[in-house]
C-alpha cells in the first residue's frame, strides 16, 4: 500500500481518521500503532515481526540505559542496541551484496571452487529508516539528550508511525516524545496537513511519474547519445526530487492530520549553491542524522584538515552505502565525499557567485546521479560516455509511452523551472507558523478560498491521472 493509491486513499485514511477521533484520547496512540502495524504489514506481514523485535530491543536498552548506575553501563546498552540494529540492517539488506563480491573475488581472483551460497533475501520495507531511528534513541539516552520513555506503547507508536514509517523523514525520538503524550488538534492543522499532502500528492502523480518515461532515454539503451543522455539524466533528478520530496511533503502532512508536527526534509536543494549547501538542504533528516551520529563522533573538523577530508570522504561512502546493496550507491557516495573534501579545502579560496555555484553544483549532482540510477558501474560508464558525446548525438524514444515525447519535454521544462526558482512546500504553505494563529493556508480568507479550489483541483487531477496511469512505488521504498 502506497500513499498514492486507491486503498490508501479512499479506504486506509478515511478509515483510520474516523476511528482516531472517534476514540477517546488515551486510546488514540495504542490505535495508531496498530493501524501502523497493518499498513506495514500490507507488503509482507513478516516484515511486522522483524520491526516488532527492532522495537523491543531498542525499548529494552532505552530501559536499561535508564537504570545504569555508571557511564560503563549505560554504554554496554547502548552498544547492545547498535549492534543488533546494525546487524539486523546488515544481515537483510548486504548480505547477498558482499556474498557476491566475495564470491567474485574468490573466483576470479583466487580461482576457488568456494563459494558463498546466496540467501535472495527480501529486502524489509523501509527497515534502513526505522533502523536510523531506533538507534538514535539509545545514542540519544546515553549522551543525555532524550529521557527513557515510561510506555512500550509510546515507542512502539513512535518506531512504527505509518505517515513517515516507510521512507522517513527520520524522526528522532526527543522531537516527538511530547506529541506521543498529548498532541494538539484543530482544524487549521488538519487543514495545513491536507493541503501539504495534496501537494504531495501531485508532485509525486503529476511531476514525477510524468517525467519518469524520460529517464529511458539515459538508461534504457546502452549507448545513449548526447541529448539522449542529458534529457534522461536531467529527467531522473527531476523524477527523484520530486518523487521523494512529494512523499515527505506527504508524510509530514499525515503527520498534522494526527497532530503530530514532523521536521522539514527538503528546502530547494537544487537551489543550493554548492554541494556542501545541497546536503544541508537535500534529505535534511538523514543528512544531520550522519553529521550528528557519524561524522562528529569521528572528529569531525577538530583534527586538522586531512582527517576533516577523510571524514567526509567516510561518511559519505557509508552514506551511499546506506541507500542500496550495491557497488553504485557506494561510487554515488564516494562522489559526494570527494566534492564535499572538495569545497572544503577550497572555502577560502574560492569567490562565490550565486549563480554560477547553482549551475555548477547542479551539474555535479547530476553527473553524481547516474550511478545512482544506473543498475551497474558498466551503465553508469555507458551514460557518463553518452554525457561526453562518445555514443553520437541522436535520441529514441519509446513512442508506445503515456505521453507523447513533446508533453513529456514540456512538463520536465514545467519541473526544472519549479525546481530552480519556485519556493519549497513549506515556505508556500507558510508551515513554520503556528496554524492555530496564522491565517488558513497562510493567506487571508479569500486567498483561503482560492487555495482550497486549487487544492481539490490538484486532488481530482491527480486522481484522475491515477486511473490512466497505474501507480507506481515511491523511488526511496527501495532503500
Amino acid at each position: 500500500m502506497i500513499f498514492s493509491s486507491y486503498e490508501f486513499l479512499f479506504l486506509f485514511l478515511p478509515l483510520v481518521l474516523a476511528g482516531y477521533y472517534l476514540l477517546p484520547r488515551g486510546w488514540r496512540t495504542s490505535f495508531l500503532t496498530v493501524a501502523s502495524y497493518f499498513f506495514y504489514g500490507w507488503w509482507d506481514y513478516r516484515f511486522c515481526g522483524l520491526m516488532l523485535i527492532s522495537t523491543f530491543i531498542d525499548y529494552a536498552a532505552g530501559k536499561g540505559i535508564g537504570r545504569a548506575a555508571t557511564r560503563t553501563g549505560k554504554q554496554r546498552w547502548m552498544i547492545l542496541s547498535v549492534v543488533s540494529n546494525l546487524s539486523l540492517l546488515g544481515f537483510f539488506k548486504y548480505f547477498d551484496m558482499f556474498a557476491n563480491t566475495l564470491n567474485y573475488g574468490l573466483s576470479s581472483i583466487l580461482h576457488s571452487t568456494l563459494q558463498i551460497p546466496n540467501l535472495h533475501l527480501v529486502l524489509p520495507v523501509g527497515i534502513s529508516f526505522y533502523t536510523f531511528q531506533t538507534m538514535s534513541y539509545s545514542i540519544d539516552l546515553y549522551r543525555g539528550h532524550a529521557k527513557p520513555t515510561r510506555s512500550f506503547m509510546d515507542f512502539a507508536c513512535y518506531v512504527s508511525l505509518f505517515p513517515q514509517l516507510v521512507a522517513g523523514p527520520i524522526v528522532r525520538y526527543h522531537e516527538l516524545a511530547e506529541q506521543l503524550v498529548e498532541r494538539r488538534h484543530s482544524v487549521s492543522i488538519a487543514a495545513q496537513g491536507a493541503a501539504l499532502f495534496v501537494l504531495g500528492l501531485a508532485k509525486k502523480v503529476l511531476v514525477a511519474d510524468a517525467v519518469a518515461p524520460l529517464t529511458a532515454l539515459a538508461f534504457g539503451s546502452p549507448e545513449p547519445g548526447f541529448a539522449a543522455a542529458w534529457t534522461g539524466t536531467l529527467a531522473y533528478a527531476m523524477q527523484i526530487y520530486f518523487d521523494f520530496s512529494g512523499y515527505s511533503d506527504m508524510a509530514v502532512g499525515l503527520g498534522l492530520l494526527f497532530g503530530f508536527r514532523f521536521p522539514i526534509n527538503f528546502n530547494s536543494p537544487y537551489q543550493a549553491v554548492s554541494i556542501t549547501d545541497f546536503w544541508r538542504r537535500w534529505h535534511i533528516s538523514l543528512s544531520s542524522w550522519l553529521r550528528d551520529y557519524l561524522y562528529i563522533p569521528l572528529g569531525g573538523n577538530r583534527l586538522g584538515p586531512g582527517r576533516t577530508y577523510i571524514n567526509l570522504a567516510l561518511v559519505m561512502l557509508l552514506g551511499g552505502l546506506w541507500h542500496g546493496a550495491n557497488w553504485t550507491f557506494v561510487v554515488w557516495g564516494g562522489i559526494h565525499g570527494v566534492l564535499l573534501a572538495w569545497e572544503k579545502f577550497r572555502e577560502k579560496r574560492t569567490a562565490r557567485v550565486v549563480w554560477w555555484g547553482r549551475v555548477r553544483t547542479f551539474i555535479l549532482v547530476c553527473l553524481a546521479w547516474v550511478p545512482f540510477r544506473a543498475v551497474s558501474m558498466e551503465q553508469a560508464m555507458d551514460v557518463w560516455s553518452g554525457l561526453l558525446g562518445l555514443h553520437g548525438h541522436g535520441w529514441s524514444y519509446d513512442s508506445s509511452q503515456a505521453l507523447p515525447l513533446e508533453v513529456s519535454l514540456a512538463l520536465l521544462a514545467l519541473a526544472s523551472a519549479l525546481a530552480f526558482f519556485a519556493p519549497n512546500s513549506w515556505r508556500m504553505l507558510r508551515m513554520d507558523e503556528d496554524p492555530e494563529t496564522a491565517p488558513v493556508f497562510g493567506v487571508t480568507w479569500s486567498g483561503a478560498v482560492v487555495r482550497i479550489a486549487l487544492a481539490g483541483f490538484m486532488f481530482i487531477l491527480s486522481v484522475g491521472v491515477m486511473m490512466i496511469n497505474s501507480s507506481s512505488p515511491f523511488l526511496y521504498f527501495q532503500f
